[in-house]
């Protein structure tokens, strides 16, 4: 089954609610967005279900934070969505555990894909570190990590998303199915290499 098509039926049968929040924080996202949107044009955002879907399939992201002096810091980790908030499992070494502490705003990047059947989901918002977490969060991880263990994660980080943008390339699967919004003179997403742009406005 095509993954959009699958990811479809996994936000249908699964969590609507879930799929209704994705999309409306997408839409305020895009309402507010000023440069991003030559990166990642409106036109070429996920539906709110598929925005889910894509989330539940995907079981890592890449997690930017900012070090206590300054500079960049990116690593790849699992993460969970619950409770309109993304959930990251983390060793108690982590840098991003002092890099939050020091500067609490948290970005993920959800990638899959290459050149014409690329997809991306970019989100951020406020972060904070916790020893514990609710055990659904526990156990809806657990079962993402293909049911690993997860007792090497002393810590969590919780980030509760004030920004999503998603994109598809025109070859990513469902991407007939997109969100159609015409925009006046907007550039074609066809300049894939834009979306390495940052996410600044």
């Amino acid at each position: 089954m095509p993954g959009s098509r699958r990811e479809e039926l996994v936000a249908g049968a699964g969590d609507r609610a879930l799929a209704a929040w994705l999309g409306r924080l997408q839409d305020a996202s895009f309402s507010r967005a000023g440069a991003v949107r030559t990166a990642y044009p409106p036109e070429r955002r996920m539906t709110g279900p598929q925005l889910a879907g894509y989330l539940a399939r995907r079981t890592y992201a890449l997690a930017s934070s900012t070090r206590p002096d300054g500079r960049p810091h990116a690593a790849p980790t699992l993460f969970s969505l619950y409770a309109e908030a993304f959930w990251l499992p983390t060793l108690g070494s982590a840098a991003r555990l002092g890099n939050v502490r020091a500067h609490p705003w948290l970005a993920l990047s959800v990638l899959e894909g290459e050149h014409d059947t690329h997809a991306a989901v970019l989100t951020e918002g406020p972060a904070e570190v916790l020893a514990a977490v609710p055990a659904d969060v526990q156990s809806i991880t657990e079962r993402r990590n293909r049911g690993g263990t997860l007792d090497w994660a002393t810590h969590w980080l919780r980030m509760t998303p004030q920004r999503l943008f998603s994109f598809a390339e025109h070859a990513w699967p469902g991407a007939s199915q997109l969100i159609s919004v015409p925009i006046a003179d907007h550039p074609r997403s066809a300049a894939t290499a834009a979306n390495t742009a940052a996410v600044d406005s």
